[in-house]
């Protein structure tokens, strides 16, 4: 059986990154003579995952002015306002390995987050009418992303594999019967131990992650945090690791933390990880953090399938429905207009501090079972697979 992952950015992202390893590896190891392929727009960086079973370039493929597509193109649109011929053109690279493969991995989790997204709705109809297994793998969508045209598209998938039970009981409310509840496949990444930076305090080291997109939604929000890092400074003799996870052009948390590490340069109290890091190594040091705050949620995915205490600067229905899931409530999430509050930062902090002990059992007790629902999310590929 082939199973083609498709709409991956690139492992520049590395929670991207994570998902594919651990999908691969998840689902070779649950369904016998698997074989999966990766269409990705940024292919050179996947050269990083090794096993997989090969990478394709899906880029999108540009329509030149004035060539034949472009007519065809342009007096579809102007005389049907139809641009599924565009639309196919510009996703060419995804759709021309469709007829290769068994089965579709849609695996952008936040793909439906972000308005109408009429070229997936497309690749989508594309893959049916091949008669393929369409799968939406790890996916998180909020109420407010509904809307009736991406209820249609979702109703094509056969099988909908929600990371967190804040989407499943909204697709299932929605009328949609081909859902299941799993966790996001990151949670089973395996580490890899780098040697501990100059400055690492062995068992008293917080993690800090930041990124461009929380200051985009919430522009005030970088200088609440300074106060929240000099705050831990004055309260706490540990050391924080300032630690990228999206290092992509344009939206590269390394950049946004590089400043804040010039911020404090003078305490000597402030390291900042490396930008060149895989997903693996980026978990090896936050495995050996006291504690972890941080916006992107597969570096807090990281935190918590470690069992490292977790505060999360979130932004999306992702972190809370995560959050649910291991600890029955949004435990330390905080919401992105929350960002710009110092005073929230802060007193949310001394929650995590006060209770670190109980959050860290917590998640010892809760974290093999959220490893074995990302496995669940294999076993419903095998049993749909049964019937191909």
């Amino acid at each position: 059986m082939k199973y083609l992952m498709f709409f991956h950015g690139g492992s520049k992202n590395r929670g991207c990154e994570a998902i594919v390893r651990t999908t691969n590896n998840i689902i070779k190891e649950t369904i016998e003579d698997a074989e999966v392929y990766l269409v990705s727009k940024d292919p050179e960086t996947d050269k990083v995952i090794d096993n997989l079973d090969d990478i394709y370039d899906g880029s999108n493929c540009s329509i030149n002015k004035f060539s034949y597509d472009w007519f065809v193109s342009s007096f579809r649109v102007k005389m049907f306002n139809d641009e599924t011929f565009a639309l196919r053109k510009i996703h060419h690279n995804i759709i021309k390995q469709i007829k290769d493969v068994d089965v579709c991995l849609s695996i952008g989790g936040d793909n439906y987050c972000y308005g109408e997204q009429p070229g997936i709705y497309e690749v989508d109809k594309r893959i049916k009418a091949e008669s393929k297994k369409l799968v939406l793998w790890g996916c998180s969508i909020g109420e407010e992303d509904l809307s009736p045209a991406k209820i249609e598209d979702l109703k094509l998938f056969d099988l909908i594999v929600a990371r967190e039970s804040l989407t499943y009981n909204l697709l299932k409310s929605a009328g949609l019967d081909k859902v299941e509840l799993c966790a996001d496949p990151a949670f089973t990444l395996d580490k890899e131990e780098l040697p501990l930076p100059e400055g690492w305090k062995i068992g008293n080291t917080i993690g800090f992650n930041f990124s461009p997109l929380v200051c985009k939604k919430n522009k005030e929000s970088k200088e609440a945090v300074k106060d929240l890092l000099q705050f831990i400074m004055d309260t706490t003799d540990s050391t924080i690791a300032l630690t990228p996870h999206v290092i992509s052009e344009g939206n590269n948390d390394h950049e946004i933390l590089s400043e804040i590490c010039t911020h404090f340069r003078n305490t000597e109290r402030v390291i900042l990880l490396p930008d060149h890091l895989t997903a693996a190594q980026y978990k090896g040091y936050i495995s050996r953090m006291r504690m972890f705050i941080g916006a992107r949620t597969h570096a807090t995915i990281a935190a918590y399938s470690s069992c490292v205490p977790t505060m999360v600067l979130g932004y999306s229905i992702k972190s809370k429905g995560i959050s649910e899931d291991i600890f029955g409530d949004q435990k330390l999430v905080l919401n992105i207009n929350d960002l710009s509050d110092s005073q929230k930062l802060m007193d949310t902090f001394r929650v995590l501090l006060n209770e670190e002990a109980e959050l860290k059992w917590q998640l010892e007790q809760r974290i093999p079972g959220i490893k074995r629902m990302s496995y669940k999310a294999a076993e419903h590929l095998k049993n749909m697979t049964a019937l191909v």
